[in-house]
């Protein structure tokens, strides 16, 4: 018998992420056995009965995921009440059952995202705790000051809390603005945007180039590739 907590058996069923799991079964949508389970529970994905919201669990799916360069104006959501786009519109209707985003990236912001139906790596890549790196290309306005950006650098007041360190090169100054290249291993709601407005030189655009190890190297914008097992697999183990 191979006894794993409930959360993490729902979301390897690609039903959905980890943390969605875990508000399933706090709010009695998930039974066990023929009784409501309870948040922490563990059970065997084999002989155990499982039901969410009175239906049994797909078969565990083989674990896709895929790299998308979102375009400016694009949800990071599955669904939109406003009907404006999501980035599930862009990934073929075949490919998209059973997968969600990984993280979010704003309306007004660009770059790569990951969609995946793999609880374990959507659970890697947003918990504080595992603290992965994501890079970004950023404009902001005007010319920052060395010690502006060495501020920036160390952390920053943000909601009553310190930012934690962030790598920041600046690669060019061009009619009155700067790119800069930033890594960040936290990811606030507008980090960026708000920290760069914070210190008087707010973004103009932002671009994010990498999450962890992968890479968009030349994915065109709106584009999408599945990515290889070797090229995730590492965040996981």
């Amino acid at each position: 018998m191979s006894l794993n907590r409930l959360q993490k058996i729902i979301s390897d069923s690609g039903l959905s992420s980890r943390r969605k799991a875990d508000l399933l079964i706090k709010q009695g949508r998930v039974t066990l056995n023929g009784k409501q389970a309870i948040p922490g529970e563990k059970a065997d994905p084999i002989s155990d009965h499982i039901l969410v919201d009175g239906k049994d669990l797909p078969k565990k799916l083989n674990h896709k995921v895929y790299l998308l360069n979102k375009p400016y104006g694009v949800i990071s959501s599955c669904h939109d009440n406003l009907g404006r786009a999501t980035i599930l519109s862009l990934i073929p209707t075949h490919l998209r059952s059973g997968i969600h985003p990984v993280g979010r990236l704003d309306f007004d912001s660009r770059g790569a995202i990951l969609l995946t139906n793999n609880g374990d790596l959507t659970q890697r890549l947003t918990h504080p705790k595992y603290s992965h790196s994501k890079t970004y290309l950023v404009w902001i306005s005007g010319q920052p000051s060395q010690s502006i950006l060495d501020n920036w650098r160390r952390g920053i007041l943000l909601d009553d809390k310190m930012t934690m360190p962030a790598r920041i090169k600046v690669l060019d100054k061009v009619n009155r603005k700067t790119l800069l290249k930033v890594t960040l291993k936290e990811g606030r709601n507008r980090q960026i945007r708000r920290v760069a407005t914070l210190i008087g030189h707010p973004v103009q655009d932002l671009q994010r180039i990498s999450i962890s190890n992968i890479k968009l190297n030349g994915l065109q914008e709106g584009k999408w590739r599945e990515l290889k097992t070797e090229e995730w697999i590492s965040i996981i183990n």
